[in-house]
Parts: C-alpha cells; sequence; structure tokens
C-alpha cells in the first residue's frame, strides 16, 4: 500500500515540569527534574533509537529544558572540580556522612520513599525491605538514633537505582552489578552510581537532538514556563466554556498580552539555545487554545498548534456542526484557522487507553488493542488520504504505573506501528500538506475536558490568580526603577509564578501531600519575586491557602481527557 493511502498515525509525548529551583538561592525543592530525565526521557528515546522505522513528535517545555542542563552542570561541577550538588536527594549520594539527628534523617527518608509501591519498590526485594524498615521508623522517628549509617546508605542507592530507566538497567553493566550487589554499598558505589546519573543528564537533549537531526523526531516546544496563554491574555475566556464559572477578584491579568508574547518568545529562544533550530510547532501550555493565543503563536513564526478533543467539540457544537458520528469525519483531520496556524486535535479516547487503561494490561494485549482501533479507523478512512489521528500525552508520568517502565509496551508498539502495511507514523510537520478542514472561531479550553477548569474557577485556584495579580501588578509598578539585571531576573521569577502548574495542583480533591508541596513553591517564588523587586511580600504568603485530601487516579499527575462518570 503507497504512504498516501496509510493511515497518518501522530504519537505526541509532552515532557514538562515546572521551576522547582529557588532563584535565589539555587537550591532545588523537589527532584522531580532529574529523576524523570534517568527514567522517562532517557527510556523514550531509547525506544526510538532501537526502532529507527518509528517516528513522534517530542515536546520539551523550556523551563525543563534549563533545568535539565542545570543538573547535569551540577553532577559534572562535583565530580570534575568538587562543587557543591544543589539538590538534597541527589547530594545524599555524594555525602562521606550521611545526616546522624533524627530530626535531620526523617526527610531524607521520606523522600527516599517517593517511587510507585508496586512496580518501582515491591519490584526490588532488597529496596521493599529497606521501605518496610523506613515506613516503621517513620511512625517512630525517635528509634532511628539507633540506625546504622549504611542503612540510610543502602535507601538513598536503591531508591536512585529503581529509578532508572529499564533500558540502562538492562543495558549498563555498572547499573547491574550495583542491583546485584543489593546493599552494602560503599561510598565507591555511589560514586559509581552518580558518574551513571551525570552521564545520563549529559546526554539526554543531544540523543533527542540526533533523532531529530536524522528526520525521527519531531521536537516542538511550549511557551517558556508552561503558563496558560488564553487565561493571561484575558481570564474571562475561561466563560467561553463555563460560563457560569466564578472568576478571581481582577477579570484580566496585568498586562497580560505582553507576558504572553514574553513567554512565546522566550520559549523560542530557550529550545533553539538547547537544539539549534526553531521550532514549527508548539504545545501550548496544558492544550490551552483560544484565537487570541492562536494569533501570538502565528506572529512568533509557528505553524501548527496541538490541543484536545474537547476543544473542538465545543468549537463545532456552538457552530451548530454534527459532532455525533464517526469521528473520522471530525476529528482526524489537520484544521485551518483564520490566524493562519494550522490545528491539530487529540483523540481522547486512545489517548487515554495509554495514559490509563493499559498500565494494568499484559504489553501484547495492550498493543494488540490499541492496533486494533487503528485499523479500524484506517478501514473507515481509506478513502480520505488527509485523515491523520493525534494520540497525544504526558510523555514522563505513565510509565511508572506500567511494569518495567512500559518497556514491553513501548517496545512492541513501536515495533508493530513502525512495520503495518496500513498505518504511517508521522509528524504534525509532515502534515502541514494534507487538505485542511477550516475551522469557526475556537471556543476556548484545554485538553482537559475542553475547559479552563482545572486552573481557574473554584476558590482556592482563584485565590491563586489573585495572589499572582498582586505580584503581577507590584512587579509592573516596581520595573521602571530596577536596573537592566534586577530586571531581568525579575521577570522570569514572575515567569515562573505565572506557570501552570500550581494551579493544576490547588483544591482538595487532589492529594494533600503534593499540594502541600506545590502549594508552599508556589509561595516560595511569590515571596522571591517581591525580594527581587525590593517590595516586602504581603503578610498572606506566610499562610497556607489550600489543602488537599483527594485520592485521583495516578495521584493527580495525569487526568483523562473527558471527564469520567
Amino acid at each position: 500500500m503507497a504512504d498516501g493511502e496509510r493511515l497518518k498515525v501522530i504519537l505526541a509525548w509532552h515532557m514538562h515540569q515546572p521551576q522547582y529551583r529557588d532563584l535565589i538561592s539555587g537550591e532545588y525543592q523537589l527532584p522531580w527534574v532529574y529523576l524523570h530525565v534517568l527514567k522517562d526521557y532517557v527510556d523514550m528515546a531509547a525506544h526510538l533509537e532501537a526502532h529507527p522505522n518509528a517516528r513522534a513528535v517530542v515536546n520539551f517545555a523550556p523551563i525543563l529544558l534549563e533545568q535539565i542542563a542545570d543538573y547535569a552542570a551540577q553532577v559534572s561541577g562535583f565530580l570534575e572540580n568538587s562543587r557543591a550538588i544543589r539538590d538534597d536527594v541527589l547530594c545524599a549520594l555524594t555525602q562521606v556522612a550521611l545526616p546522624v539527628d533524627p530530626e535531620a534523617r526523617l526527610p531524607l527518608i521520606k523522600a527516599c520513599l517517593r517511587a510507585n509501591e508496586t512496580r518501582m519498590i515491591a519490584r526490588f526485594p532488597a529496596y521493599q525491605h529497606l521501605a518496610e524498615m523506613a515506613r516503621w521508623l517513620i511512625e517512630h522517628p525517635s528509634s532511628s538514633v539507633y540506625l546504622s549509617e549504611q542503612f540510610l546508605v543502602d535507601l538513598v542507592v536503591w531508591h536512585h537505582l529503581a529509578w532508572l530507566g529499564e533500558t540502562v538497567r538492562r543495558s549498563d553493566a555498572r547499573v547491574r552489578r550495583l542491583i546485584e550487589k543489593a546493599g552494602g554499598y560503599t561510598l565507591h558505589d555511589r560514586r559509581e552510581l552518580l558518574t551513571v546519573i551525570g552521564e545520563l543528564l549529559a546526554g539526554v537533549i543531544g540523543r533527542y537532538r540526533r533523532l531529530a537531526e536524522r528526520g525521527q523526531v519531531e521536537l516542538s516546544t511550549t511557551p517558556y514556563a508552561h503558563p496558560i496563554l488564553p487565561l493571561l491574555v484575558d481570564l474571562k475566556s475561561a466563560h467561553d466554556a463555563q460560563p457560569d464559572a466564578p472568576l478571581p477578584l481582577l477579570e484580566r491579568y496585568p498586562d497580560g498580552v505582553e507576558r504572553a508574547r514574553w513567554h512565546v518568545r522566550r520559549g523560542i529562544d530557550t529550545f533553539a539555545q538547547h537544539f539549534g533550530f526553531a521550532p514549527t510547532g508548539c504545545w501550548p501550555a496544558e492544550g490551552g487554545v483560544s484565537d487570541a493565543a492562536l494569533d501570538l503563536l502565528a506572529e512568533s513564526g509557528f505553524r501548527w498548534a496541538a490541543t484536545g478533543e474537547g476543544v473542538l467539540r465545543h468549537t463545532l457544537a456552538r457552530a451548530g456542526e454534527n459532532i455525533h458520528g464517526a469521528k473520522d469525519g471530525w476529528l482526524y483531520r489537520r484544521h485551518a484557522t483564520a490566524k493562519g496556524v494550522s490545528a491539530f486535535f487529540r483523540d481522547d479516547g486512545l489517548s487515554d487507553l495509554i495514559g490509563f487503561t493499559y498500565a494494568t494490561w499484559h504489553a501484547d494485549d495492550a498493543v494488540a488493542n490499541l492496533v486494533h482501533h487503528l485499523e479500524s479507523i484506517a478501514e473507515h478512512a481509506k478513502d480520505h488520504p488527509e485523515r491523520v489521528v493525534s494520540i497525544i500525552l504526558d510523555g514522563e508520568n505513565a510509565w511508572e504505573h506500567y511494569p518495567e517502565n512500559g518497556y514491553y509496551f513501548l517496545n512492541g508498539l513501536y515495533a508493530r506501528l513502525a512495520e503495518h502495511p496500513r498505518i504511517r507514523l508521522t509528524t504534525f510537520q509532515d502534515c502541514l500538506g494534507l487538505e485542511p478542514r477550516t475551522l469557526p472561531p475556537l471556543v476556548a479550553g484545554s485538553w482537559v475536558y475542553g475547559t479552563f477548569s482545572t486552573w481557574i474557577g473554584d476558590r482556592d485556584k482563584n485565590r491563586g490568580w489573585d495572589m499572582l495579580t498582586d505580584a503581577a501588578r507590584a512587579f509592573q509598578a516596581a520595573r521602571s526603577r530596577l536596573k537592566p539585571e534586577t530586571l531581568a531576573r525579575a521577570e522570569v521569577q514572575l515567569a515562573v509564578c505565572e506557570g501552570s502548574d500550581w494551579f493544576w495542583w490547588f483544591g482538595d480533591y487532589n492529594p494533600a501531600a503534593t499540594v502541600s508541596d506545590f502549594e508552599r513553591l508556589y509561595r516560595d517564588h511569590l515571596a522571591n519575586l517581591y525580594q527581587l523587586i525590593g517590595v516586602e511580600p504581603p503578610d498572606y504568603l506566610s499562610a497556607v491557602f489550600t489543602r488537599g485530601s483527594g485520592m485521583p487516579v495516578h495521584g493527580g499527575t495525569m487526568r483523562p481527557g473527558q471527564p469520567t462518570a
């Protein structure tokens, strides 16, 4: 079958983390950037390298790229020049003497339990044994004074071994030796593991760049600090999909259009610094789109943007178009917008099968099921060469719920699709020449439910916006008196506060521990902005304003595209 007759399928993986680094002290408050590099970004590159006929789109948030480079420099600086590592968990691998005081030990012990119990801890008997002891100690903290230092050393080493990618565990003899040793790790062992970690951190961006250079991967990006562009431009855009949603006190974000434009331009520049070229396409933060947001992307040279199925549903429904028939008639298309940017829309059902359902299936059955769905679509679309199916999801948080970090599923998926006679893996850029479907004016929304309800519209999220608005107004008032260097630092700090992740976690339906982490970090970032502009922080920043009590699927790091019953 000719390429033009095969069903075009795009696998798009979005990689992002917010700013975990305190931009004044340089210290990292949470370790998720380097841990996801070791486990997910490395594995995702390795699977594509192992299947050179497979293709995919990989989207990197610029603020993530900066943190990856910083971690690589930290490890290199320690190993080559004895410079300090600015992350407490990673630093524990380097310390000759670990904490002795029970109160100092407890945070490290808790941090080393932050891994999927079933897939990452119980898989390794030695780690599981240490974890059982650690949990007992958390309940009886005074007893930790009786622990030997070797317990902490082994717990720290196992935490990092469990967070390594499956492809690394299978290919690196140093890692295999450490796993087989099981315990009694020496300072040499820890330094060897840190060397492995440093190599992975230093090499991961280059691996994706090489995949892009040979045409196997299209690399795309997101506005700099992952803000919801339509909300920066106009908070009232939340009413497009939810007319009755309560809004923050000030219904327009200060200088929002220019702030959104700043994120877009800074994002392009940061991406180009790391990959050597400007991106063609954009996954706007959380797939957040509006006509005004697409206009900003178009003026900066983006040729495509992608978002969720719910946005298209709402848009077509408002225009009076039929969306109740088969998806191939309205979803599986390149859509032309009035702003000159092509739009592609995620198939929520297929994307969520990978994100949630298949984690508990045998890998062969999961691959067969997804391929069967695509074959059915291919049959319906056999006379329509313009059809393209977009499967878009988080490229980092799903895999810890799969056996072996999704190794068998991803290996099987790429192998089957790369050689399938009726399916062709492709990229958004390569689909820009397809005959488009003209898109009516957009109903602004995101990939989650086609609304902005995950980031605005309830008491705690709106309170977060009120605090951000206060800080943005203080910044605008102070900018004329700031020295250029200070102004540049403050502008980046404000951008960090404008990121979407903080608002994702605000609300009682999320887990208490995670809400506490992100709520505290958000207030710290706001306080740092006030510090940089020389304004006393408001007293409310010293008080917790949101707490979690929920138990969402996958801990809340991922959500389905459509509301579940």
